[in-house]
C-alpha cells in the first residue's frame, strides 16, 4: 500500500490563496467554513460526537469532505436525500479532487430499490404483466438501457417516471434476494455496488440506507454498508423521523399484492404445475382484500391492544392463516428453485410482521393505519428512537459528525441531544459548534409578519391569506414559493389566486416534484404552491426566487398518531410536550422553509409568515430568535419599499420603456 499523503491543513486549503481558491473563480475566504472543517478534523482524529449547525452559505459540504478524505480510514457520509448524494458525487467531490490534485476513492450506495435486479428483470420479461398499456414503451427503453448500464441505477434513465409500476417488479429487493445462490450473483448490480464500497475510503449513503443497515444488523441479517467507525451525517435534522420509519414495521395491501404477483410470475417463468400454490394465492388475495377494506375504516387512528374485535378479528386471523398456507404450499412444490423458496420465506415473514401489528401490544410502539390511494397499510413506529440510536449507532461509532443548517433551537442543541439519544450516554464526549450564515440578512431580506391575522383555524384565515399572498406576489412580481402546512389550505388558496394574479401558478400534484422545480426554474415570474416535501432540499439561487411565503407556523398535527404518542410519552415523563417537542420541531421546520430564499451573497428577497402568533404569542419569540436576522416588518408599505430594489436594473428599464 502506498504511503498516505501528508494531511492538508484546513487553513491552507480554505484560505484566500489556498488550494480551493485556485479552483473556484471569485472564491471568498469564509472563516466559518475553516472553523467547521477544523472542528470536524479534531473529532475524526480524537473521537466523540460533533453537533454543528452551519448556516446557509457556510460551505459545510467541503468543510467536512476535506477531513473525511484525509482521515486515513473508511468514513461513511450519510445525506438526507438521494439528490444530495448525487450533488456530492457530481459536484463537490470532483472540486475537492481537483483542489487536492489527486483522485479520491469514493463509492456511492443507495437503497436496493434504486437498482435493477437482473433475475427479476428476466422473469418479468418472460412472464410479467403490465398494469397500464402506456408502460410498455417505457419497459422497452429499460431493455435498451440494460445492455449499456454498468451500475443498474435507475437514476440513469432520465425519462423513467417515479411512479412507474413495473419498476417495483424488476428492482432489487431484500425480500426477493437469494444471495450467493442466485445465478446472477456475480453480475448483480447490488453485489458490484457493495464490492466497490468495500474498496473505498469514502462511502456516500443516505439516511434511509443508513437506518436500513442498522435495522438489518439488529435483526441478525448481516450488514448493508461495509464496516466503519467514522460517520458524517449531513441534514442530520432528518435522522429521527427516518430512524422511526426503519425501526418500525409495516404491512400493506400493496405488500401482499406484490407477493402474490411475484409468486405467480415465478411459477409461470419456471413452467411449474403447482395448482395448490395458485389456489392459495387466489385465496390470499381474496382474504387480503376483505381484511384491508375493514382496516381502512381505522385510517388515521391510533390503535391500542384489543382494537380488533368481531368480524375484523376474524378477517385478520384468516389472513394470517392464508399467509401461512401459501408458505407451506410453496415449500411442498417439488423441484422448486431458490426464487420460490425465498417467496415462501417472505410469506412467513409477512405473517409474523402482521401478527405483531394486529396485536398492537408493545408499549414502546405506536400503532396506526394509513390509507394512501388504493392501498392501505398497518404500521408500528417506535415512539422514541433515542434509545435505539444510542445502542445501535452512538455506542458503535468511534467518531460522528452531525451537521445541518437547521439543528439548533433557542441557540443550543438540547432538543437535538434529547431526541437523538445524545444526552444520556456516559463516557460519550459531545462537542458543539454553532456557525451563523455569512450572508447579510439585514440587507438581503425582509421578514413580513402581518398583525391581527385571523386565527389559522378560523374560516376567515384562508381568504385573508390569499389576499396577503396576492399583495406580496404583486411586489415580488411572482418569483415565489408559497409553502403550506396542509393540502387543504394549498388548494383553497390556489383556487382563490387563479385568475387574480398574472403570474404562472405551479401547484404541487400537477406534475412530479422534480419536474415542478425544473419548470419553476425555467418559467419567468413563476409561483410554486406546495406543502411539506418542498420545505427542504430545494435550491433555487438568484432572482428567479425572490419571495418565500409560509401560510402558518408549521406545528405538527396533534392528531397525527406518532405526534400524539410522543406527546403522551412526554406527559407521562412529567415534561411539557408543547415547549419541549412541538415548538422546537416547528422552529426547525420554519427555518428550513424560509431557508429556501437566500442561497447566495447576491440574493435578495421577501420572507413572509402569514401567522400573527409569531409576534403575538409568547412562544413566538423562540421562533424569531432562531431565525436568520432579517429586518422584521408588519405593514406592506415597508415591504414595498424593500421590493423596489428587487427588479434587475436592465429589466426595470425595459419595463418602464414599454
Amino acid at each position: 500500500m502506498p504511503p498516505l499523503p501528508s494531511r492538508v491543513d484546513p487553513a491552507h486549503f480554505f484560505g484566500a490563496r489556498g488550494l480551493l481558491a485556485r479552483q473556484l473563480p471569485g472564491y471568498e475566504d469564509r472563516g466559518a467554513q475553516r472553523r467547521l472543517s477544523e472542528a470536524v478534523e479534531r473529532v475524526i482524529e480524537d473521537g466523540g460526537v460533533l453537533l454543528a449547525e452551519a448556516g446557509t452559505g457556510t460551505g459545510k459540504t467541503l468543510a467536512y469532505l476535506l477531513p473525511a478524505v484525509e482521515a486515513g480510514r473508511r468514513v461513511v457520509i450519510s445525506t438526507g436525500t438521494k439528490n444530495l448524494q448525487e450533488q456530492l458525487v457530481d459536484k463537490d467531490v470532483p472540486v475537492l479532487a481537483r483542489a487536492l490534485g489527486r483522485p479520491l476513492d469514493v463509492a456511492v450506495m443507495k437503497g436496493r430499490g434504486n437498482y435493477l435486479c437482473l433475475t427479476r428483470f428476466e422473469s418479468f420479461r418472460k412472464a410479467g404483466t403490465y398494469r397500464r398499456f402506456e408502460e410498455i414503451p417505457l419497459f422497452q427503453a429499460v431493455e435498451d438501457w440494460v445492455g449499456e448500464t454498468t451500475t443498474g441505477d435507475r437514476a440513469e434513465i432520465a425519462d423513467l417516471p417515479d411512479g412507474v409500476d413495473f419498476w417495483r417488479e424488476i428492482s432489487a429487493t431484500s425480500e426477493n434476494c437469494v444471495g450467493g445462490s442466485c445465478p446472477s450473483f456475480q453480475s448483480c448490480f447490488v453485489t458490484r455496488m457493495r464490492q466497490e464500497a468495500e474498496r473505498a475510503d469514502l462511502v456516500i449513503v443516505n439516511h434511509h440506507l443508513l437506518c436500513a443497515d442498522l435495522a438489518v444488523k439488529d435483526a441478525g441479517y448481516g450488514a448493508v454498508i461495509p464496516d466503519y467507525d467514522t460517520l458524517v451525517l449531513d441534514e442530520a435534522h432528518l435522522l429521527e423521523d427516518t430512524a422511526a420509519q426503519y425501526f418500525g414495521k409495516q404491512v400493506s395491501s400493496l405488500k401482499v399484492d406484490e407477493l402474490c404477483r411475484d409468486v405467480e410470475r415465478e411459477l409461470k417463468s419456471a413452467s411449474l404445475d403447482a395448482r395448490e400454490v395458485y389456489s392459495q394465492v387466489e385465496s390470499l388475495r381474496h382474504r387480503a382484500d376483505a381484511t384491508f377494506k375493514l382496516l381502512a375504516r381505522a385510517a388515521g387512528q391510533r390503535l391500542a391492544a384489543g382494537w380488533m374485535s368481531g368480524r375484523a378479528a376474524e378477517e385478520g386471523g384468516a389472513l394470517l392463516n392464508r399467509l401461512q398456507g401459501l408458505s407451506a404450499a410453496i415449500l411442498a412444490v417439488p423441484d422448486r428453485g431458490e426464487g420460490l423458496t425465498g417467496l415462501a420465506t417472505r410469506a412467513a415473514q409477512i405473517k409474523d410482521e402482521l401478527g405483531f401489528l394486529l396485536s398492537a401490544d408493545d408499549p414502546d410502539h405506536v400503532y396506526f393505519c394509513e390509507a394512501r390511494g388504493r392501498y392501505v397499510a398497518l404500521r408500528a413506529t417506535p415512539i422514541d428512537v433515542a434509545p435505539l440510536l444510542r445502542e445501535r449507532l452512538w455506542q458503535q461509532a468511534r467518531a460522528a459528525v452531525l451537521t445541518s443548517a437547521t439543528l439548533a433551537v433557542d441557540g443550543g442543541f438540547a432538543h437535538l441531544r434529547s431526541r437523538l439519544g445524545l444526552d444520556a450516554e456516559p463516557g460519550l464526549e459531545v462537542h458543539e459548534v454553532l456557525l451563523a450564515s455569512p450572508y447579510d440578512f439585514e440587507r438581503q431580506a425582509v421578514l413580513y409578519v402581518p398583525k391581527r391575522m385571523p386565527e389559522p383555524q378560523s374560516p376567515a384565515f384562508v381568504d385573508r391569506a390569499a389576499d396577503e399572498t396576492e399583495a406580496l406576489l404583486e411586489l415580488s412580481r411572482g418569483r415565489a414559493f408559497v409553502l403550506f402546512t396542509s393540502y387543504q389550505n394549498l388548494h383553497k388558496v390556489a383556487e382563490r389566486l387563479a385568475g387574480r394574479v398574472p403570474w404562472p401558478l405551479l401547484v404541487q400534484g400537477e406534475a412530479p416534484r422534480a419536474a415542478l422545480i425544473e419548470q419553476f426554474r425555467r418559467t419567468p415570474h413563476a409561483v410554486l404552491l406546495a406543502t411539506a416535501s418542498f420545505w427542504q432540499g430545494v435550491d433555487v439561487a438568484g432572482e428567479q426566487l425572490s419571495c418565500v411565503i409560509v401560510d402558518k407556523l408549521p406545528f405538527a398535527s396533534p392528531g397525527d398518531p406518532v405526534v400524539s404518542a410522543r406527546i403522551d410519552r412526554l406527559k407521562q415523563q412529567g415534561g411539557n410536550p408543547f415547549a419541549e417537542y412541538q415548538v422546537p420541531v416547528a422552529i426547525l421546520m420554519l427555518k428550513q422553509g424560509l431557508g429556501r430564499l437566500i442561497r447566495s451573497a447576491s440574493d435578495r428577497g421577501i420572507l413572509a409568515v402569514l401567522d400573527s402568533r409569531l409576534v403575538e404569542k409568547s412562544y413566538g419569540r423562540r421562533f424569531l430568535q432562531s431565525l436568520p436576522p432579517a429586518r422584521l416588518v408588519h405593514d406592506l408599505e415597508a415591504v414595498r419599499a424593500f421590493a423596489a430594489d428587487l427588479e434587475p436594473p436592465r429589466l426595470a428599464r425595459l419595463e418602464r420603456g414599454r
